[in-house]
């Protein structure tokens, strides 16, 4: 694997991910286009968008979020393994265990869980009035 602008410990994430999907080097065509947007000369000047296509799935990325052509060659790879465990694991995927709990979050309660968090908060309440120091008028 070429060397990547990213520490050594993304590298290797990377490289263990790609290989979980059985993505190798040598089934991605890459190729590098004009940047448009903000970036000044550098972006006007350098084909800084990276456009990965993976042939085996005809997947294919673009990337064009950093000014920095190497940064944009991890980025890319990056979101094409991400499609393609979409498109492989399905449900396994992070993307959708990561919505998935983010549903799991937001689902009500139901009213035996509800009923049981506001047992526990009162009993918690009756603990903290015990320890309350003695009203000066009951001596």
């Amino acid at each position: 694997m070429y060397q990547l602008p990213v520490s050594e410990a993304k590298r290797l994430a990377l490289k263990r991910r790609m290989e979980k999907c059985g993505v190798r080097e040598a089934d991605l065509e890459e190729s590098f286009i004009r940047s448009s947007g903000p970036g000044g000369q550098n972006v006007n000047k350098v084909s800084t968008q990276v456009q990965l296509a993976h042939r085996p799935t005809g997947i294919t990325v673009k990337c064009q979020r950093e000014r920095s052509q190497a940064l944009n060659r991890y980025l890319a790879r990056v979101l094409l393994v991400s499609k393609i465990e979409q498109a492989v694991l399905g449900r396994e995927s992070e993307e959708r265990k990561r919505t998935e709990k983010i549903r799991r979050q937001k689902r009500r309660r139901s009213k035996r869980a509800k009923e049981k968090m506001l047992k526990e908060k009162r009993h918690r309440s009756e603990k903290k009035g015990l320890r309350r120091s003695p009203d000066v008028e009951e001596w």
